[in-house]
């Protein structure tokens, strides 16, 4: 009758409210008290609302009068759409439900997937959003953030390795600039000193000594920066202790074969514009 599909609808509408109600206190009240991560509280949020939808909807069928039989009717003409055109739309649900639950991905994570590598904003129903660092807003289905290979650089900490390769002039010291290396990152407050930061040489390049400096920072958000300082940092201690960066050189040798040096027309050999050769 209609007043049990106003009865349901009313029904679907007081869970709507639930949900949104309690998700507000979780998100104003409860999570600022407790340690949890960004992604953690989105994750919960999110599976609650589907759990309160899921139940209002059960209610509301409830009420509305609906038998088995029609649910049963239902599960069919259900099973056959996902056949023929919703198997994608399920897919990317499910796996939007395996990202809430197991986590492998979550909110404010960096992740890293064939050309898309920015921060995770929003994981959705069907897909979830990821920011560039040029700004952009990449939509990505959940189904390729379960089945492609995704690299999470902040799943367990903010944690990132600094690699600074430099090379001096021939010559140099080369333990005196291992050692002043070390003690530029030793010196950084904004590096990690477990693990410690060391320095090795590299190779020996066509112009230069190369040498590489090693060092991990939590700064995962300032990496760039972190990286500029301490680049800065080694060049005014290269400059300090005298040690030269060299540029790119490269010597020519020529050898003249004197029997077969060319002839000049018009004075001496090396100081005309045309050559002759006898």
């Amino acid at each position: 009758t209609l007043g049990d599909i106003l009865t349901g609808l009313l029904v679907l509408y007081i869970s709507l409210l639930a949900s949104r109600f309690i998700r507000f206190v979780l998100k104003e009240d409860i999570y600022p008290r407790i340690e949890i991560r960004p992604g953690q509280s989105s994750a919960i949020s999110t599976l609650l609302h589907y759990a309160m939808i899921t139940i209002g909807f059960v209610f509301a069928s409830v009420a509305m009068g609906f038998d088995a039989n029609r649910f049963t009717l239902l599960a069919g003409a259900f099973g056959v759409g996902i056949g023929f055109g919703l198997q994608t739309i399920v897919n990317n649900f499910i796996s939007g439900i395996i990202l809430l639950t197991e986590q492998p991905v979550q909110v404010g994570d960096t992740i890293e997937m064939g050309e898309v590598f920015g921060q995770v904003e929003r994981i959705g129903i069907r897909s979830s959003t990821v920011r560039s660092f040029q700004g952009s807003e990449i939509i990505v289905p959940n189904a390729d953030l379960i089945s492609e290979q995704v690299t999470n650089w902040t799943l367990s900490d903010r944690r990132r390795r600094i690699e600074i390769q430099v090379g001096v002039a021939y010559g140099s010291n080369s333990k005196k600039v291992i050692e002043i290396l070390g003690e530029v990152a030793h010196g950084s407050d904004r590096l990690l000193q477990s693990p410690e930061p060391y320095a090795l040489f590299r190779q020996f390049g066509e112009s230069s000594l190369d040498f590489e400096l090693r060092a991990w920072t939590d700064e995962f958000d300032n990496f760039l920066r972190v990286k500029s300082e301490l680049c800065l940092d080694i060049l005014a201690a290269f400059d300090e202790a005298g040690l030269e960066i060299p540029f790119p050189q490269r010597d020519l040798h020529v050898h003249t074969v004197l029997d077969e040096a060319p002839q000049i027309e018009g004075g001496e050999r090396g100081s005309s514009r045309r050559l002759k050769k006898e």
